[in-house]
């Protein structure tokens, strides 16, 4: 029985892993449910086991995408313990995850986009989840008077909206080369809206 389990995990898994390729490389609209089967050696049948519809296995594949990179983000958040210091991690690892994986970063903030506004909360979700770590941070350097009083929540979400546009201006244009490379421009811009001086800086 764990045998067939088993299978069954890794059936599913490869279905997720073909078809984050195919979707990103023919969108939404244009994907066949036909090709994913192929790129994933798996039967239409075996596919529809598993993933009821087109729509049922993009949001299965933006459910798993948005819990690794929250879990990714979490993670590099957690070894720090100065509250910008942890916001500064948050950043630094979205750029991270995103800058290794355009494929990913594309499924996330582009085909999703994309795919119609049954997909919107599902990407709100996402959004406000990030916003809701950042917004955390910034309400305990408030508390501990690393930063003057603000509404955490909007600015929270503006560091959001920034590096969401920097990802997809990379993702379009695919400047600079390396993702990474906007890191030190983001973290000066962003801490120091907060701040309000850069020597408030986390080192």
């Amino acid at each position: 029985m764990a045998n067939v389990q088993e299978r069954s995990r890794t059936r599913r898994q490869r279905v997720l892993d073909a078809a984050l390729e195919v979707f990103t490389r023919h969108g939404y609209s244009d994907t066949a449910i036909d090709e994913i089967a192929r790129a994933s050696d798996t039967s239409k049948g075996g596919l529809y086991f598993h993933f009821p519809s087109k729509q049922a296995l993009f949001l299965a594949l933006l459910d798993e995408a948005s819990v690794a990179l929250l879990q990714r983000v979490e993670a590099a958040m957690a070894a720090e313990s100065d509250p910008l210091a942890r916001g500064d991690a948050a950043l630094r690892e979205v750029l991270h995850a995103f800058g290794g994986h355009r494929v990913l970063a594309r499924l996330l903030l582009v085909e999703a986009l994309g795919a119609g506004k049954e997909f919107n909360s599902k990407l709100n979700d996402l959004h406000a989840a990030f916003a809701a770590l950042i917004a955390d941070c910034l309400d305990d350097a408030v508390l501990q008077g690393l930063i003057p009083p603000l509404d955490t929540h909007i600015a929270a979400h503006a560091w959001y909206g920034a590096v969401n546009h920097v990802v997809l201006r990379w993702l379009m244009t695919g400047e600079p080369k390396r993702l990474e490379e906007t890191y030190p421009a983001l973290r000066s811009l962003l801490l120091f809206g907060v701040t309000g001086a850069r020597e408030n800086q986390p080192r």
